[in-house]
């Protein structure tokens, strides 16, 4: 089963956020976050952690430190300790966080934005490109690829490192070093697209806003 948690920044939400949540993070992340310029950076990595830790809680009934998170030598991030799998994106006012026991999971989220769309060519297989050269709706139609293959990168061992072109997504799946990942549309807001990705077919999804 998976479960995901969501959020948008919020300016009122702020000074709560910074006074309360962040002093229980480990040192290294508040001096990140207090270096931000603008409070909504600042705030959608905050929120990050803050649906991770309230995610657990929730679906899990557990408590569980941030402090034990530690990164595979790919940047991929993991806990130490606990059987929770997780994946954590933002874009544009939006947080996501995703949480699986069984299986490596990954989630992306993208504000469909004015883009130029033929920078990002070389990024998607000719069979991809062709699909979102003929479609009605070519943004549509890239940010979907997009965030499913970005999902589907985070889902993989070997995190981001590998190239977005090196795979193709197909009626939602695709297979990267061999293994399937399997990947469905979360539909949260109609200015964002959201993926998530699972190595087995993802047949039950709870979704839950928090603050």
């Amino acid at each position: 089963m998976v479960h995901i948690f969501y959020a948008y920044i919020n300016e009122d939400n702020h000074e709560k956020l910074m006074t309360d949540f962040l002093p229980k993070l480990p040192i290294t992340f508040q001096d990140k976050i207090r270096k931000y310029r603008r409070w909504q950076d600042a705030q959608l990595s905050i929120l990050g952690r803050f649906l991770l830790i309230e995610g657990i809680k929730k679906t899990y009934d557990r408590d569980c430190m941030v402090s034990v998170i530690q990164y595979t030598k790919y940047k991929k991030p993991y806990f130490d300790g606990y059987p929770f799998k997780f994946n954590i994106s933002h874009s544009g006012e939006m947080v996501v966080c995703a949480l699986c026991k069984e299986f490596e999971i990954g989630i992306d989220v993208e504000l469909i934005s004015d883009i130029k769309i033929e920078d990002f060519k070389l990024q998607m297989t000719e069979s991809e490109w062709n699909t979102i050269a003929i479609s009605n709706d070519k943004r549509d139609a890239f940010f979907n690829y997009w965030t499913q293959k970005e999902a589907a990168l985070k889902a993989n061992s070997l995190g981001l490192m590998l190239p977005l072109k090196s795979f193709e997504i197909l009626q939602n799946q695709t297979k990267i070093n061999g293994e399937k990942i399997f990947l469905k549309e979360i539909k949260i807001d109609k200015k964002y697209k959201c993926h998530v990705s699972l190595k087995k077919e993802i047949t039950d999804v709870h979704l839950n806003k928090l603050i």
